[in-house]
């Protein structure tokens, strides 16, 4: 593989020394964990850094726990880590359906969730679920530690609240009790992006939260569709109420993989099914997770 642009690479050995080297060179350099974005971004040209900051060294990045009823998933945490994980499987197990579909599994060993929030991609299969569940994303930057609130978190094509001085150390989950799907629509079953994604979570008083993925510049929860179901029991006709709202929701590209046309109904399709199916997982009647509705 050729890299058509030159640059210098360090590997700090503390979260300081990252900062400080992100500070030395304001705007021209990239952090590195897992890679799997950044690389293809380097061998197409379509970055040009001054210096890779390679963060795989630093401590306290790679953390797994649960504590005071929050699951907490650090920086370096793989994909694979995260379906491997019982905490993860009993706490968030929307993490796993969702890990379970990325890419291949060489990609799922290197590539980190953060990083997949970091890339921010439309298609980015971690924004759905974090959207639907209780997130803060964690940041240290040379003025200490701040945090921000997921919904604040994508702010456009490939673009976050990250400022360029600043690493993401980990990301929070409340545990609440709740029932969810994540729904991925792709041309075939492997190594495939999404050409439409839906995230649905049904928690305790008919409490929902409805995030899409890959049919807007950024994911996205949807407010509007939450507001129309909040306290309600399902029943099919608040389900096609809702449904009949993707249309005015979404709004999905035409591009080698899919039709905007095709991402919008096929989207209709898989809120429908995610509603019921998320539902029934919270009353304990569902399929287990990882069963895939499309």
């Amino acid at each position: 593989m050729v890299i058509a642009h030159e640059f210098d690479y360090r590997r700090p050995a503390s979260l300081e020394e990252a900062i400080g080297i992100l500070a030395e060179y304001p705007g021209s350099a990239w952090l590195l964990a897992g890679g799997t974005d950044l690389v293809a971004w380097l061998r197409d040209d379509a970055v040009a850094p001054d210096i890779l900051v390679d963060i795989k060294d630093v401590p306290g990045l790679n953390g797994l726990s649960v504590e005071n009823d929050v699951i907490r998933i650090g920086a370096l945490v793989t994909f694979t880590e995260l379906i491997e994980s019982d905490l993860v499987r009993e706490h968030a197990p929307l993490l796993v359906e969702m890990a379970e579909t990325v890419a291949s599994t060489g990609i799922r060993n290197r590539a980190t969730m953060v990083g997949n929030i970091c890339s921010a991609v439309p298609s980015c299969d971690t924004g759905p679920v974090l959207l639907v569940y209780d997130t803060t994303v964690y940041l240290a930057g040379p003025g200490g530690e701040r945090s921000v609130d997921i919904n604040d978190w994508f702010i456009g094509l490939r673009e976050t609240a990250l400022a360029e001085d600043e690493v993401v150390t980990r990301v929070d989950i409340r545990i609440r009790q709740h029932g969810g799907v994540y729904v991925k629509l792709m041309r075939y079953a492997g190594e495939d992006l999404a050409q439409a994604a839906v995230g649905v979570v049904v928690y305790p008083d008919n409490e929902y939260k409805v995030a899409f993925g890959a049919v807007a510049p950024a994911p996205f929860r949807s407010t509007r569709i939450e507001d129309a179901l909040r306290g309600k029991p399902l029943d099919e006709s608040l389900v096609a109420d809702v449904v009949a709202m993707v249309d005015d929701e979404i709004s999905p590209i035409a591009d080698m993989r899919a039709s905007a046309e095709y991402r919008t109904r096929m989207t209709e399709v898989m809120l429908e099914r995610g509603l019921w199916e998320a539902a029934e997982r919270f009353a304990g009647t569902g399929t287990d997770y990882g069963v895939r509705l499309i």
